[in-house]
């Protein structure tokens, strides 16, 4: 069930809001006036979705040059890639 707080929780009780936010991973819905107004995550949170949606752009990018005929690289072909990358750094 989504953890919902008034707007005024934000400036009173930040640190049990950032406690919930790290405890259960999840989001906590702000309100203002009754209305849905924001979002308020952890860090870590974001980071893991900000990744997520990364990789489902890329998945995307690769099934529509799939569609579109590109051949693209083997299996081997892309560890080779990222060992050079890897050993780069």
């Amino acid at each position: 069930m989504p953890t919902i707080r008034p707007a005024t929780d934000l400036c009173n009780k930040f640190l049990q809001i950032a406690r919930i936010c790290h405890r259960e991973g999840e989001p906590v819905f702000i309100t203002h006036k009754g209305a849905g107004d924001l979002v308020v995550m952890s860090y870590a949170h974001y980071e893991h979705r900000e990744a997520l949606l990364d990789l489902y752009r890329k998945l995307a990018e690769a099934e529509a040059a799939s569609k579109a005929g590109i051949q693209g690289i083997t299996h081997d072909q892309m560890m080779k890639k990222i060992k050079e990358q890897i050993d780069a750094k």
